[in-house]
This record gives structure tokens, sequence and C-alpha cells, in this order.
């Protein structure tokens, strides 16, 4: 079995909460909260940029130019064509896209950046395409599944362009080229350096579930008052 399958079972329980989700459900059922929605893409607008700053990091530690390309690929990827989603979703709640951008990211989305940014500063390649590889994988998965379940169902499904989006030959691609290329590394890999891609993708997984928890949840840091009531 590759690493990378290793890593999909030993993760399973994650994946399938990540699809049974509340806010996943809800963008299947084509039934969401507007609040939610709107948090969302404001977190995820501003994740994607710090993501982008993830993959400038990982060009830094490329020793092949496919990988520097596949990187360069992806930045122009997040630029100009992850915005469809967003613009699927602010279509949904009547609000402009621009005026959900430029949001201080929620505790979670914070955290979650600042765990990719960790492994890709502290580790090697393949640390960083650990922690990287969860959130193109679980989103392939989310749309393949949506699409089974609910679009069949549907002709005039208003989360259709998102759904579709993430079953796209490109997310295949994004998916395959880092399950590949993390597969090549773990074989060359030692027993601890294994151990630290595993635990990267684990808490990856982990915060893909929470992410989308902070959006239906709409949350926030604390504010000075609700500290000192507490």
């Amino acid at each position: 079995m590759s690493f990378t399958n290793q890593l999909r079972e030993e993760n399973e329980h994650l994946f399938r909460e990540i699809y049974r989700h509340p806010f996943v459900q809800g963008i299947g059922k084509g039934e969401l909260n507007p609040e939610a929605v709107a948090h969302y893409v404001k977190a995820d607008y501003e994740y994607l940029n710090k993501f982008m700053q993830v993959y400038g990091l990982a060009i830094s530690k490329s020793a092949e130019r496919e990988e520097i390309e596949f990187f360069n690929e992806q930045v122009q990827f997040i630029l100009h064509s992850e915005v469809h989603p967003h613009k699927n979703l602010c279509e949904y709640i009547g609000i402009p896209y621009e005026d959900l951008q430029g949001y201080d990211l929620p505790p979670t989305a914070d955290h979650y950046i600042k765990h990719m940014l960790y492994h890709a500063l502290q580790g090697g390649m393949g640390e960083t395409l650990a922690a990287l590889l969860p959130c193109p994988w679980t989103y392939l998965e989310i749309g393949k599944k949506l699409e089974i379940e609910f679009l069949n169902e549907s002709q005039d499904h208003p989360f259709q362009p998102w759904i579709t989006f993430y079953t796209e030959d490109a997310m295949m691609d994004v998916t395959n080229f880092m399950r590949s290329r993390l597969d090549q590394l773990a074989e060359k890999a030692s027993d601890s350096e294994k151990q630290k891609m595993r635990e990267a993708f684990h808490k990856s997984c982990q915060l893909e579930w929470s992410f989308w928890e902070m959006a239906i949840t709409c949350e926030g840091w604390l504010t000075e008052e609700e500290v000192s009531t507490r």
C-alpha cells in the first residue's frame, strides 16, 4: 500500500466526518445560513491568500523544475480560478464578492495557516506536502460525493457551480501530483520523517473539519468584553 493510501486509511474517520458536516451537507441540499456562507467566504479568501504563501515556501524547497512549475501553477489557479466557487456562494447570499474581502482570519483558519507555515518552514518537502494535501484531497472527495448524491436529483441546484468546480480534472491533477510526489519522498524517508508527515497530514485533516465548523458557528475572536465576563 502506498504511503498516501495509508494516510487516507488512517484518517478515514475524519474524511467521513468532513463529508457529514452540516455545512457540507447544506451545500448538497442547497440550503445554507447566509451568515455562515458569508463567514466562510471571508475566511476562505484570506486563507487562500496565505495558502499561496505556503506554495511559495514549497517552491523554495523544490529540487526539480517540475515541482517549481507545479507550485507556480497552483498560485495562478488560486488567483484566477478558485474565485469561481466563492462567487457562486456570494450569488447565493446576494453579497458582492469584494465586500467579503479583507477580514481577519478567524481563530481556526489562523491556526490552520500557521500549522502549514510551521511545517513548510521547519520541515522538508515531504512535511510541506503532507500539510498541504488534505485541502485539495478532501474538497475533491466532497465534490464527487455531492455530485453523485445531490446533483442527479436536481436540474436547478443553487450550488452546482461550486460542486462541479471541485470535480474538475484540475482538482484531480493537483491531488494526484501531491500524492505521487509525497509517495516518492516517503519511500526514501526515515521512520521519524514519515511520522512527521503523518502528524502534519492528520492535523490538517482535523483542521479541515474545524474550518467547516468555524463557518457554521461564525467563529470569531473574543472581544475584551466577552473575556471580562468569563
